[in-house]
């Protein structure tokens, strides 16, 4: 199945706009089962649905009114780029700092390969120092 840049570009949109709702199960169908996932600070992506999930999950229980704001996105071929930020208020553990309440809002860009459909992977790149540097200030 080949998928346009528009649609790829909507399937990123639909998948943001239920991170938002907090629809975890329903956004992790818009993966493939074999979901590649690249982050900064490991040394191997993560494969797979289930670990995605358990990474949105922790972060939608540090900061349960979360929401994604896309800046940017554009898509060419198999591939979508996003420029986004996110902003919610820190009302649970994260990395082993307690709730501050404190609103934070923190910057992401990433780029997702699409295939048949799906998200097939995903490389990020949050600024997680300056999210580290509003929980702690």
């Amino acid at each position: 199945m080949t998928t346009t840049p528009a649609a790829n570009v909507d399937l990123l949109r639909g998948l943001y706009q239920l991170l938002t709702d907090g629809d975890i199960d329903q956004a992790a169908e818009h993966l493939t089962e074999d979901f590649v996932a690249n982050q900064p600070g490991r040394p191997e992506p993560t494969i797979g649905r289930d670990p995605w999930k358990q990474g949105t999950q922790y972060m939608l229980a540090a900061f349960p009114d979360l929401k994604v704001t896309i800046d940017d996105i554009f898509g060419h071929e198999d591939k979508v780029v996003v420029r986004l930020h996110f902003d919610g208020t820190h009302q649970g553990p994260f990395v082993d700092i307690p709730p501050t309440q404190r609103r934070v809002t923190f910057r992401s860009l990433e780029l997702y390969r699409i295939k048949d459909g799906k998200v097939a992977e995903e490389w990020v790149a949050p600024d997680t120092m300056d999210l580290m540097r509003q929980l702690t200030a």
